[in-house]
């Protein structure tokens, strides 16, 4: 059984983990800003300030007198707010204002290779620093140093001397010498681009898991209940998924039961209603005087029982025909008539916009039954308002047929429930205002058996206009 992490400690983890890499670039830097050559972590701008310092110190050298040294040195450190010195390559002091070297100062001093050569004057001569530049930091209390290898050719001094310029600091800008803000910019930028691409993994499995959810608790609320999650992951989002799919599974054999059971009920109910009509006949043929008005009225009683059963039974093999729809592709022009002519509708003007040889892919009876009870429900509610529209468009990989009135149309706070079971506008249910409430119901649920969808909405500046979505290709498994 796999081991469910939650998604409050995969997150958690994944924080941790970034933090940590990021950690580790850092250190790493700060590290080698201390310990190595500064040249590939300061900006050539930062390179460029200090050894154009060095080069303006030592062309003063050069041209004043080494008693005027120590002024040049202290003139330097006050502009740059930071200590000027010289020292010879093993750390003893020559000019400046700087204590004794620190033993880390020192040791990178003498860190590099050493020749000695003929010496007078201030420095022995040695070969240059290689590099010629060191950054480092020390501690107890915290000063940050700056070493130059310098070459000063004063004749007053004798021969030329090679020593260290050492600058000494409280910060580590170093009088705004070393600190560079482009590079760490630069960093912060490159920090933020890979957190970002060190989360995008996490966060796209997160919001592809919540968009799947999304989409079949969708479906679902639709009434499709034969749709499952199919996230594999192991957190709270894996275990919701299943418990949705649960669900799912749950609902879809409940509904279909209680869809067969209705329809088992209807058809139960088809033979005694059928002798109840033949009987009722018979008593108003034999009847006597004054039995008439009785037994036409059992007899209208007993018609709407087995109208409202026949629309039981339509209803539940449309709602249970999912499955066992044919999809083909049928010719709209052909289906459109054939609706028209079963609601036998010779006296309602109905308009015809039909493109030539245009086809959908659908169930031909479940699409003809469909748009039949949507002739019927123009008619019945809109049949003389004006006349009603069949029409039919292509669009993109769906074809469009639209079936509008110019009746009184619905309200807008209605329209989306007009397609549920036994729900009608006027909560009467008699022959005048109407049946039973399941035509639109058996509409939505013959569209939705042959893939496609149905929605409702009104016309401008009035009628009804209902738009069926159908695919017009066949999917892969039907062809």
């Amino acid at each position: 059984m796999p081991i469910r992490l939650p998604l409050s400690a995969k997150i958690l983890l994944w924080f941790f983990l970034n933090l940590a890499a990021l950690a580790a670039v850092f250190i790493l830097l700060f590290n080698a800003q201390f310990r190595f050559d500064l040249d590939w972590v300061f900006a050539s701008s930062a390179r460029q300030r200090v050894d154009a310092l060095r080069d303006l110190i030592v062309e003063e050298l050069n041209t004043n007198s080494p008693d005027d040294w120590d002024g040049v040195m202290e003139r330097f450190g006050d502009a740059y707010h930071v200590h000027f010195a010289l020292f010879e390559n093993n750390g003893a002091h020559q000019i400046g204002q700087i204590p004794p070297l620190p033993q880390e100062v020192q040791d990178r001093m003498k860190a590099s290779p050493q020749k000695p050569t003929p010496s007078s004057g201030l420095a022995r001569a040695q070969v240059p620093l290689s590099p010629d530049r060191a950054f480092l930091r020390t501690t107890e209390p915290t000063r940050y140093w700056l070493l130059l290898h310098a070459n000063v050719h004063n004749p007053q001094a004798g021969n030329p001397l090679q020593v260290f310029l050492v600058a000494q600091a409280d910060s580590l800008s170093v009088g705004g010498l070393i600190l560079d803000p482009v590079p760490w910019l630069a960093l912060a930028v490159g920090a933020i681009i890979f957190s970002v691409l060190f989360w995008l993994p996490l966060l796209r499995g997160i919001t592809r898991s919540i968009a799947q959810i999304t989409d079949t608790t969708r479906q679902i609320a639709a009434g499709r209940f034969d749709v499952r999650v199919s996230s594999r992951r192991s957190d709270e989002l894996g275990l919701l998924s299943e418990v949705i799919n649960q669900m799912a599974a749950r609902l879809d054999g409940l509904v279909k039961g209680q869809k067969r059971f209705l329809g088992d009920i209807a058809h139960e109910l088809c033979s005694p209603l059928a002798r109840l009509q033949m009987i009722l006949g018979i008593m108003e043929q034999r009847g006597g005087v004054g039995c008439e008005e009785y037994t036409k009225s059992a007899t209208d009683k007993a018609g709407q029982i087995a109208a409202l059963v026949n629309e039981l039974l339509l209803f539940s093999r449309a709602s249970l025909g999912d499955s066992a729809a044919r999809l083909s592709r049928v010719n709209l022009g052909e289906v459109v008539e054939e609706a028209i002519q079963r609601e036998d509708s010779q006296s309602a003007q109905i308009e015809r916009e039909i493109p030539f040889g245009i086809t959908a892919c659908a169930d031909a009876e479940l699409l003809v039954r469909a748009l039949a009870n949507l002739i019927r429900n123009s008619i019945r509610y809109a049949g003389e308002a004006g006349p009603i529209t069949i029409s039919a468009t292509q669009q993109g990989g769906c074809v469009v047929v639209s079936v509008a009135d110019c009746g009184p149309g619905a309200p807008e706070e209605e329209l989306a429930k007009i397609f549920d079971a036994f729900y009608r506008i006027d909560p009467s249910r008699t022959r005048e205002t109407g049946g039973t409430g399941l035509g639109l119901t058996i509409v939505k649920t013959c569209v939705e058996s042959c893939g496609g969808t149905v929605q409702a909405r009104n016309r401008q500046p009035n009628g009804l206009e209902v738009v069926v979505t159908l695919k017009s290709e066949l999917p892969q498994g039907n062809l």
